[in-house]
């Protein structure tokens, strides 16, 4: 069992239609057929959205996102129209909200890898594939990948485990020619990241992507690069064989897993509210991603 340890009731806004409650955003259609997205401040760890919220947390990877938009716009359009907030909606909404065109999803999480760990690290270790890629003998934990590879996986409820699946898989679903182009758009934007990331003292090691049609064009869609949806490590301490530092929820997983924190994974009991320390930590983390990859201060 998983999923919300407390769903939260969506605000209702004039105007705006509620669609969906996602693990971090809050999805509305407006009366133009526009989406609007609201990233909450909410966390989530082991398949559970916590109770405990990151301050700033939605509005740092809004920003983020909107900064890698720009960094890619030559690559692949995205699906923001503007950041004005919806009449009638909420203050707080401000800095966290994206209007977006209403794209034809496509129910693939395209992921890229450039270094080796997680559940390709786990695959690798019985095949010494990843998603029935083969790979060369010798790697470890944080290895990096003779290139990049593009290994997709099946898009899963809220509290259920996305599930990789081989190429052919994903040709076979959505088709032949969708398929290639969403191999290439995911790689290429892996690439400019990874390259931009890199000469800002900081490794991306694997990031995912969701993808749209809008009429015949492929647009990327949700968020991009973000700590959320990316491994980045400090370059100055990458060391392949062991578990890398990272800039994204590692303090609170150290934690949930730590024997103060009372709670065992394997249970179906949901897990703790998180102690100010790790709320404040985890912060400071997301902080310090944005403001590394920007260059910008975020006060």
């Amino acid at each position: 069992m998983s999923g919300f340890v407390e769903k939260p009731e969506p605000l209702q806004v004039p105007g705006l239609v509620h669609l969906h409650t996602g693990k971090v955003r809050e999805l509305y259609q407006n009366a133009a057929g526009e989406l609007v997205m609201v990233a909450s401040d909410r966390i989530s760890a082991f398949d559970w959205v916590l109770p405990t919220e990151i301050p700033d947390k939605g509005r740092i990877l809004t920003r983020l996102s909107l900064w890698w938009f720009d960094q890619l716009a030559d690559l692949v359009p995205n699906h923001v129209l503007s950041t004005d907030l919806p009449p009638g909606a909420p203050a707080e909404w401000a800095g966290r909200t994206l209007v977006c065109t209403s794209l034809r999803m496509v129910p693939v999480e395209c992921v890229a890898r450039g270094y080796l760990t997680g559940s390709g690290l786990i695959e690798y270790n019985a095949s010494r594939t990843v998603c029935g890629l083969a790979l060369p003998e010798g790697l470890a934990d944080g290895s990096e990948l003779p290139a990049p590879i593009f290994t997709p996986a099946t898009k899963a409820a809220v509290g259920e485990h996305d599930e990789n699946v081989p190429y052919e898989e994903v040709a076979r679903q959505v088709g032949a020619d969708i398929a290639a182009e969403l191999r290439q758009a995911t790689l290429a934007i892996y690439s400019r990241g990874r390259d931009i990331a890199r000469e800002r003292g900081i490794i991306l090691a694997d990031t995912k992507f969701e993808f749209g049609y809008d009429g015949e064009r492929l647009v990327v869609a949700d968020e991009v690069l973000t700590p959320d949806s990316s491994r980045f490590w400090p370059a100055d301490t990458w060391q392949p064989g062991r578990a890398q530092p990272s800039y994204d929820k590692q303090f609170v997983r150290d934690w949930l897993t730590s024997p103060e924190s009372g709670w065992d994974r394997k249970s179906e009991r949901p897990p703790p509210p998180l102690p100010q320390r790790i709320v404040d930590a985890t912060r400071a983390k997301y902080v310090e991603a944005y403001e590394r990859l920007t260059g910008m201060s975020w006060a």
